[in-house]
């Protein structure tokens, strides 16, 4: 099975929610999207340290991908 990608509508949709979400932010307390950002940022922690791949693979990995 073939994976469809449109690169346009990708960045499309990427904008239209960076949009969305600005107006979001801008809209409720300050507390209310600090709390989500904190509940956002914690996620992204506990999963990098369930992650079993070291820094120098994971960097080993990016490096090689420039070269392509």
């Amino acid at each position: 099975m073939e994976l469809k990608y449109d690169k346009g509508k990708n960045q499309k949709e990427r904008r239209e929610f960076i949009h969305y979400y600005a107006r979001w932010v801008k809209s409720v307390p300050n507390e209310v999207w600090s709390r989500q950002q904190a509940e956002l940022i914690d996620s992204f922690i506990r999963n990098a340290k369930n992650f079993k791949m070291t820094t120098e693979k994971y960097l080993e990995m990016v490096a090689q991908r420039r070269i392509k």
